[in-house]
């Protein structure tokens, strides 16, 4: 299959503005203090192992992670793995962090040793990786980007799609998620014209072991149809 999107290299940002509204107290203490014990370290990408509070078997990455329920499910789930959830919003960030550590507790409450967050543009730490360093990839209900001078921004890009390649170890799994009908159209397309994963259709219903997410309640409840893909590193 020969696709038509554009191949053209995406852009140093894949998202528009990271602040909504202004921060409430309890949201900068997050920032200031939760977030500065729980950022994955620059100094540990190129090798990633070094991040956590002990060396992992396994690395699981999640990019943009929204409210953060998918992260912290999957990591209360397989606590031993090291999960670095990626997100630029700072709403979202803050989502994940009260989560974290009670109020008035931001700088003193225990955080997770095998849960860290990457607060930069998600592509900066794909090319940093390692080869094969990366066991599994989640993208749930990414911005769908529906113009199509915006298709560059979109995380399913045909460069991407070879980072994302490069990271992952043969035989690992990459999932997505999308209610967007246009960007469910562009993922077929990008992926059935690469040769990096294994493909096959995607499911209708959420499988078992995705956990739920804020986004896909607010699709189903608008009556759009989420789609579930998994792609397998070659």
């Amino acid at each position: 299959m020969t696709a038509s999107v554009d191949v053209k290299a995406s852009p140093d940002r894949l998202y528009g503005r990271q602040r909504g509204h202004p921060l409430r107290p309890r949201q900068q203490r997050l920032l200031d203090q939760t977030l500065l014990r729980m950022r994955f370290p620059e100094s540990a990408i190129a090798d990633p192992a070094a991040g956590f509070g002990h060396r992992p078997a396994q690395i699981w990455l999640e990019v943009g992670f929204g409210g953060g329920e998918h992260s912290l499910a999957q990591h209360a789930a397989h606590p031993d793995v090291g999960y670095i959830a990626c997100e630029v919003f700072e709403n979202g960030l803050c989502s994940l962090l009260s989560r974290v550590v009670p109020d008035d507790e931001e700088a003193t409450a225990p955080v997770p040793d095998m849960l860290r967050i990457w607060d930069e543009d998600a592509r900066i730490l794909l090319r940093g990786l390692p080869d094969a360093s990366i066991d599994r990839l989640f993208l749930m209900f990414p911005d769908p980007w529906p113009k199509s001078r915006h298709a560059k921004r979109r995380f399913v890009h045909p460069e991407t799609v070879k980072q994302a390649a490069r990271i992952l170890r043969p035989g690992a799994v990459w999932r997505v998620a999308s209610d967007d009908p246009t960007y469910q159209a562009w993922v077929e397309e990008v992926m059935g014209a690469q040769e990096l994963f294994e493909t096959a259709p995607p499911a209708t219903l959420r499988p078992e072991g995705w956990p739920p997410t804020r986004y896909e309640a607010k699709a189903l409840k608008a009556g759009r149809q989420p789609l579930y893909w998994t792609f397998i590193r070659r």
